[in-house]
């Protein structure tokens, strides 16, 4: 596991970090990640490639036997029977190395997470908490 000192602090430093055919791998997810949420930011969350729009959007991360995917619970519940096939828990799924990448499943959580996050609900600010009403006698 690398140091905190050493954390890459953009993706494309992350990317280069690894063998070419993870590289090559990583570099696929980020481009079917940027196609469907071109508005997104990118940065370098929790030490790990992060799309952010209005919030954490998706992560994905290279490991020594599989590519992880995190778009979080609602991105897995709703596309759980494509999943299926893969290895995952409640926010995260994991695509091994020795199996081709599901580009197309990617893009469709990506394009559902967008419309989470550009949803008109507001949300409530981080690190605050939420004022409730009370009442005097």
């Amino acid at each position: 596991m690398k140091s905190r000192a050493s954390s890459p602090t953009a993706i494309d430093e992350y990317i280069a970090s690894f063998p070419p055919e993870v590289r090559a791998r990583l570099s696929k997810m980020r481009a079917t990640i940027r196609r469907h949420a071109p508005r997104a930011e990118e940065r370098i969350s929790y030490g790990i490639p992060t799309f952010f729009l209005n919030g954490n959007l998706v992560h994905f991360a290279a490991f020594a036997r599989h590519i992880g995917f995190y778009p979080g619970p609602s991105g897995i519940a709703a596309f759980r029977k494509a999943l299926s096939p893969y290895k995952g828990a409640k926010g995260s799924v994991q695509f091994p190395h020795d199996q081709p990448l599901p580009l197309d499943v990617v893009a469709d959580i990506v394009k559902f997470r967008v419309g989470e996050s550009t949803a008109s609900t507001p949300r409530r600010p981080r690190g605050g908490k939420a004022k409730r009403e009370t009442r005097r006698p």
